[in-house]
């Protein structure tokens, strides 16, 4: 078994992790390893995390050069763990490592792909009407089955790691290619605790990233709703032509009911901000998808790795295929 856990700025809840994952991996009849990916922290997260390898060599660690997003760091851990099953969590134990079993269980009736979903979210009443409404969101408009309420915490079989890692896009919305994939899988109800310690890495702006990714890398819809709105325009806008011009023909009868032509600029003005705002969402929807195709199209990696230890041999991340990174040949 793989456990994969991308790291920011986690050193206040390390030790506790270690503590309580330890105790965990004890109680199973599996072998086990844990990749901790250190996202480019700014603290000491990676010397804790030094100090952890050193002391448990069932714990590899792997070092960004930088800051490349949580979603990159977990994608980076999927193409180092080398398990049979790979689990993905969070360092900050607000996914339980005392409900790991019950994901080994699932995959051992034969499910692919083990999901945890939340059953309350201790937050704040408009941040879960905000997660409410994207996942709600997501679900509509992507074609296909993304799970409600569920996270990265999850199990997923080598098949469907394997399969991810073959997918070459950076703009990554993990939760989103698991259910791309398909295979069989099932959720799992518990309950997301606070964290152990520090704060939240997910500020607004990333999270609003985070569903900006799920949205236009799992659905077209933007682009279709773009071309409704010209159309609805274009329809209002051949109406007002057509009333204008039968008002000008027919003023007597149009003063009956008050309709009178009256000379001024308020029409026009109105007419003007609304075409020329729908025009400027329908750029900037497509606008996003061009971005993410120039993305992809400089096949830069999607991460560069400065260090990485606890493997006795080369890892196996290197590869053409796929999602890669960088490594540099001098470190090991």
């Amino acid at each position: 078994m793989s456990v994969v856990i991308p790291c920011y700025n986690e050193e206040d809840v390390l030790g506790e992790l270690y503590r309580r994952l330890s105790q965990v991996l004890g109680s199973w009849e599996e072998t086990a390893e844990i990749v901790l990916v250190d996202d480019g922290s700014t603290d000491t997260t990676w010397s804790k995390m030094e100090a952890i390898q050193q002391k448990d060599s069932r714990w590899r660690i792997v070092r960004f050069s930088r800051n490349f997003g949580h979603q990159t760091a977990v994608s980076a851990g999927l193409r180092y763990a080398a398990g049979s099953a790979v689990i993905v969590m969070d360092a900050d134990l607000q996914d339980p490592p005392e409900e790991l079993r019950r994901f080994i269980s699932k995959w051992k009736d034969g499910y692919e792909v083990v999901y945890a979903v939340r059953r309350h979210r201790k937050r704040g009443t408009l941040k879960r009407a905000a997660y409410k409404t994207f996942y709600r969101l997501l679900s509509g408009l992507s074609n296909h089955d993304i799970p409600l309420d569920s996270g990265d915490f999850c199990l997923m079989d080598r098949t469907v790691v394997d399969l991810i890692n073959r997918m070459p896009e950076k703009n990554r919305f993990v939760r989103g290619l698991r259910a791309w994939a398909g295979f069989r899988k099932t959720g799992i109800e518990y309950e997301r605790r606070e964290r152990a310690g520090g704060e939240p890495k997910y500020t607004g702006t990333k999270l609003l990233k985070l569903a900006a990714d799920g949205i236009f890398s799992f659905s077209a819809t933007p682009l279709r709703l773009a071309t409704v709105l010209g159309l609805v325009v274009s329809g209002i806008s051949f109406l007002g032509a057509g009333f204008t011009l039968f008002q000008r023909l027919f003023p007597d009868w149009f003063a009956q009911f008050g309709l009178a032509p009256v000379p001024g600029y308020a029409t026009i003005v109105i007419s003007i901000l609304f075409v020329g705002g729908v025009q400027l969402v329908c750029i900037g929807l497509v606008g996003e998808y061009v971005g993410r195709i120039y993305d992809e199209t400089k096949q830069r990696p999607a991460w560069v790795v400065e260090e990485q230890q606890g493997w006795e041999e080369s890892p196996v991340e290197p590869s053409s295929v796929g999602i890669t990174g960088y490594v540099p040949e001098r470190r090991s």
